[in-house]
Order: C-alpha cells, then structure tokens, then sequence
C-alpha cells in the first residue's frame, strides 16, 4: 500500500487560491473586451510598469535587438530551434491525408488543414522564457500556420532581448511586448490594434493557464499548461543527488510547482529529504525553490514497480523522470504523464531547453485526457464526402429509414430527395 511520507499544501487552500486568480483573470478580461487598447496599457502599466505608445515592435527595433544579442547566444538558439524543429518535421510527416471507397461509389477523406492565425504566448517574467518561443513558433510554422502573434512581457521594465531574438529567429509576424492576462486576451479578443488569432498556445503560471481556460471556445486553445510539475520515480538504484538537484531545478520556476517522489525504498526517501535541504544551502533560486518545495512536495513510498505505475498515473503530472533499473517497464505502462525522461542521462532541462521533443505539456491532471503541445495541436482534421449517383441511392434508403427512426423528417426528406432523383 502506498504511504504518503510527505505531503504540500491541501485541497482546500489550493482550491482558494484558485478562486483568487479566477476573479482577477475574469476582471482583466472583461476590461480587455471593453476597453481595447486603454485596457491593455493600464494593466501592463499596473502589472509590468511598461506603458509604450505602441506594445508592437517595428522591423527596425527587432533588427537592433537581434544585433545586441551576442552571436554565441544566437548560435545556441539557432541550435535548439534546429532540434525543435527536426522532431516536428518528423511529426508533420506522420500525418497524412486520407481518402477511401467505403464501399462502391462513396469517397471519404480527411484533409489536415492549419489553423490561420495563431497567438503565441512566450512566458517572462521573473525569468526570460527564450525556449517557449522555439516550442511554439517554430512547431506552428512547420505545421503551416500562415500568420502568428507572438507576445512577450517586459522583465523589470527592460526587453528581454535573447527571447525576442528567439522569436525572430522562429518567424513570428508580429512581435508584442506584452505580458500576462492582458496579453492573452488581446490576442484573443483583438483591440483596435492587434488583430485577433484563432488559437492561442503557450505555457505560462496560474494566471496565464486561467486565461487560456477562461477565453477558450472563443479561440482555440493547446491546453491548459500552467505551473510546471516535475515527478521522478526511483528505486533502490537511483542517488537521492540526482533526484534532488532534478526536483529542485523545476521547483525554481515558481513557488507554486508541485516537486514529487515515488519510491519504492524509504532509505532513499529519507536521503533525498536531506539532500535537498542541503542543496538549498547553495542553490542561487532557493527563496523560490524551497517554498515551492515546502508547499508542494510529495513523497510517496511504494511497494513494487507496478504500485509505483498506479500512483504515478493518478498523479498525471507534466514531467516524469524515471530513475529505474528498468525504465522501459514505466515506458510501457503508464499512461498518464505529459512527457517521459527515460533514465540518468536525460532529464527534464534537456526538454524544456534543447533536445526537441515540446516543452509545452499538461499539468493539474490535464494528461489524463492530453498530451503536450505538438504540430497536430495547429492542425484541423477535416473530414469530406462525395457520391456516385447509385451509391447516393443506397445510402439514402438506410438514410431516410434511419432519420425517421428518430422522427427527423426533414432530414428524412434530404434522403429520399436523392434517392427519387438519382435512382435509374
């Protein structure tokens, strides 16, 4: 039976936070929608301390901004922005049209077709999110999206240059420096200068996930991708100094990210406990890694490895590291995570900064029902039918039986329309 030898924050409290950024992201909205432009400089102002004339920025200012940027830092990038976009290519590639005779004289097919406008929303903050831009730019390009707004936040009040050279070096159209909220919902809603998009994509904290779930069904959304979650399962193998430095490296993102343990010997828990206490002594992020850690941390001891599944599962959380004797057995079995690290010698750094599978994932259970952000995620499958003028006769006899089964005379009528008109 599992023993929860370390729990965070309860229910309860969680559910009142929520309450909290629910009512404030509902405000900022409703203003956005009323208000346009105003709306989105006074909240930037309030929020950001950045109240430019235009939130937009010129051709010439990204020019002399990607030119600050050191051409080291610009090789890097164009580096992990080449594996992105490798692995989605790859992706791209396994999604074919289709087209099939169902039987003599009907034609079925699908057409994957892009959405046309995207928002994308690159988090900042209190760190510069340059790989958010590879994440999602980059995949919605190779996916065939035609125009794409993408938008940033201020940090301090100063352009994160290395993030708005990313976003350049992606091929964002339209590059806004704005931040939070108030960016997600002129994006969606449009304001007298910022065009609205069809989908918004992008992963950000509780406010931005809130945004995203609040202004979806007027705009398509990726997925609810909030405060990030880092699970590692380990057994007697693994070393309580990995495992530490693994669950604090995510832990530093924001006080908010749940850090969890599964395994199946207490001897590591008890280790691990201690090593991260060590580590906060000299870890330059502890002030937010340790709350998030004191708040949010779970240990769970288990029996075996299949029990370490079931809890891992219930869990559904966005990144699982998997420090077994076996990783292949986690890789067969569970089914609910956003994205697998598959032994030592991976981890979840390597797929939020470089390695190419997206870092845009699910978290607060969503993998129960999704996966991350991918080139799909931009993508429509639509569905299309033509008939022979015999076969319309066939499928209108089931057709009109069936409608008047469910008492759809008009619908009945269609059928039957066909089936008088083209039969011999």
């Amino acid at each position: 039976m599992a023993i929860y030898y370390k729990t965070g924050k309860n229910q309860e409290e969680i559910r009142q936070a929520q309450e909290q950024v629910s009512e404030t992201v509902s405000r900022i909205i409703a203003d956005v929608e009323l208000h346009g432009d105003r709306a989105i400089q006074e909240w930037s102002d309030k929020l950001d301390h950045w109240s430019p004339a235009s939130f937009k920025l010129s051709q010439e200012h990204l020019q002399e901004i990607v030119q600050s940027v050191p051409e080291a830092v610009i090789n890097d990038i164009k580096f992990a922005q080449a594996q992105v976009r490798r692995f989605a290519e790859a992706q791209r590639s396994a999604l074919k049209d289709i087209e099939v005779e169902t039987i003599p004289g009907v034609i079925l097919g699908h057409k994957n077709i892009p959405v046309s406008r995207v928002g994308c929303y690159i988090p900042g903050g209190r760190y510069p999110m340059v790989a958010s831009a590879h994440m999602s730019i980059v995949t919605a390009k190779v996916a065939g999206v035609t125009s794409i707004a993408a938008c940033t936040p201020p940090i301090n009040g100063e352009i994160p240059a290395a993030t708005i050279c990313a976003m350049v070096l992606a091929g964002a159209d339209e590059i806004y420096l704005l931040g939070g909220v108030q960016a997600l919902a002129a994006m969606a809603l449009g304001t007298e200068t910022i065009k609205p998009v069809d989908m918004l994509v992008g992963p950000g904290n509780a406010y931005v996930a809130e945004a995203k779930r609040q202004l979806f069904g007027r705009v398509g959304i990726d997925l609810l991708a909030g405060p990030t979650e880092t699970l590692i399962i380990a057994d007697e193998t693994a070393d309580a100094e990995m495992i530490a430095c693994d669950i604090l490296g995510q832990a530093e993102h924001g006080p908010t990210s749940p850090g969890a343990l599964i395994t199946t010997s207490q001897r590591l828990a008890d280790e691990t406990i201690k090593e991260i206490e060590r580590q906060l002594k000299t870890l330059p992020t502890a002030d937010i890694a340790s709350v998030a850690w004191r708040d949010n941390g779970i240990i769970i001891i288990v029996e075996n490895e299949a029990e370490a599944v079931v809890e891992a599962d219930k869990l559904a959380f966005e990144h699982v590291e998997v420090l077994t004797q076996n990783p292949d057995y986690f890789l067969d079995r569970l089914r609910n995570y956003g994205a697998l690290f598959l032994g030592p010698q991976t981890n979840v750094a390597y797929g939020d900064k470089v390695i190419g599978t997206n870092h845009t994932l699910p978290t607060k259970g969503a993998a129960r029902y999704t996966g991350g952000l991918w080139v799909g995620k931009f993508l429509k499958t639509c569905t299309y039918q033509r008939c022979t003028d015999e076969a319309s006769v066939v499928v209108g006899q089931y057709a009109a039986r069936l409608c008047e089964l469910e008492n759809f005379m008009g619908h009945r009528e269609q059928a039957l329309l066909r089936v008088r008109r083209y039969s011999k």
